[in-house]
């Protein structure tokens, strides 16, 4: 009988019903399979009775009072991932663009017609009226709950022109001119609305680190509202000539540089660290290059925040001196003596080089002079005459240590203030 025959007759067994059939068939097992059987018993055997054993010892070592070791069931916690740069920069572009705006300039400007001869030789030139156009454009951030704006002084430029802020949102309102910074590219501008606004934190310019990451928001080519660009700070104290079409050209000194992408319509807009501080007011770009653009220090708009709070106005120290700061190519070309200082010397065009009525006439300084030390602080390229001064307030004394014909003489001179 084959093997393959077993399920078959093992069917018909049980459908017979008949149990005696049943076991009058089986066989007895072959003795390989007798051998497993008994192996299986003894191994079921023995587990009994090593838990036997267990249980017995667990009892002995308990009533003998040592402690049993259980292992701890480890369970791992779930990874909570920390705060990253990314999210720093989504967080502080989330709470600060709503305080910074847009600023749109308009202008009365002319309509003209024109009109040709019929055989189309000449063409005339009529003004018909003026029509409200937008002339340009800007931004600003907000530094009070009343509305008070900072921004460039390029942008509020014009006294004549109406000026809107545009928020975040959408919402447009009337704004003013307060007082612009005879020295600075910054002027400060007011809403005109009894609505409350959130003021931007600002920050301190002595923490800023060459490095550090820092975000832009602007108005970018007065066409994309609040804008965001990131980058670091890429140098810091520069000193640059900006200049404009309409504005003329301005040396600014201590300048911060950034690499944070800045356009056009930028201008105002407010530079932020990682914690949503202001640090800086963008305000221009290098024209010859990439990435590289400019920013006015924090703190040089914060003095000016407080003037117009306080006095109404932006009120500057006047020394009336014109000088070049002295480094190796002016010690060669004039053979100093010294290597640092400011120069006293006319200007490019003859001018005088000390204005006629001014603390420094009074004080009796001289062409040629060298201040070398105002306050007690040494005048350097980094540490300059005018950036000193700003840390004054007109009608303060201020003591000059001078070099003159080789001597070294000391003056106090009264500040004045500065007239636009």
């Amino acid at each position: 009988m084959s093997i393959y025959q077993l399920p078959e007759i093992k069917n018909k067994m049980l459908k017979s019903g008949n149990p005696q059939n049943l076991i009058s068939e089986k066989k007895i097992p072959s003795l390989p399979l007798f051998f497993i059987l008994v192996f299986l018993i003894g191994l079921i055997g023995g587990i009994g009775s090593s838990y036997v054993f267990y249980l017995k010892l667990k009892q002995e070592v308990a009533s003998a009072g040592v402690p049993i070791i259980q292992q701890e069931k480890v369970i791992e916690k779930e990874y909570i991932p920390q705060t990253t740069q990314e999210q720093k920069i989504i967080d502080v572009v989330k709470q600060n663009s709503p305080s910074v705006v847009s600023i749109v300039i308009s202008q009365e400007v002319p309509v003209y017609s024109y009109s040709s001869d019929p055989f189309g030789f000449f063409y005339q030139k009529k003004q018909t009226g003026t029509e409200k156009q937008e002339v340009g454009s800007g931004t600003g951030f907000i530094v009070s709950e009343d509305g008070m704006v900072v921004t460039n002084k390029h942008v509020a430029y014009d006294d004549k022109a109406e000026y809107k802020a545009i928020m975040a949102d959408g919402k447009e309102y009337s704004a003013k001119i307060l007082a612009k910074d005879p020295v600075q590219d910054l002027a400060i501008m007011q809403i005109e609305s009894s609505d409350k606004f959130k003021p931007l934190v600002l920050g301190n310019a002595d923490d800023i680190q060459v490095g550090q990451t820092v975000i832009a928001i602007g108005n970018a080519l007065g066409e994309f509202e609040n804008t965001v660009s990131v980058g670091v700070i890429s140098g810091l104290g520069r000193t640059v000539v900006a200049s404009g079409g309409t504005f003329g050209s301005e040396t600014l000194e201590d300048i911060i540089q950034t690499d944070a992408a800045i356009n056009h319509g930028n201008s105002g807009g407010p530079l932020l660290n990682l914690k949503g501080e202001v640090i800086g007011i963008n305000t221009a770009i290098a024209s010859t290059g990439q990435s590289i653009g400019f920013a006015i220090s924090i703190d040089k708009a914060k003095k000016d925040v407080e003037q117009v709070k306080s006095l109404g106005k932006i009120s500057y120290p006047f020394v009336g001196v014109r000088y070049v700061l002295v480094d190796e190519n002016v010690v060669k070309e004039k053979n100093l003596s010294v290597n640092y200082g400011a120069l006293v010397i006319r200007g490019s065009n003859g001018e005088p080089a000390i204005s006629s009525g001014s603390p420094a006439e009074t004080a009796g300084i001289q062409e040629n002079d060298i201040i070398l030390e105002m306050g007690g602080e040494k005048i350097t390229k980094n540490n300059s005459l005018s950036k000193i001064i700003a840390k004054y307030d007109p009608k303060q004394a201020v003591d000059l240590k001078i070099l003159r014909n080789g001597e070294e003489i000391s003056k106090t001179l009264v500040l004045g203030e500065w007239k636009q």
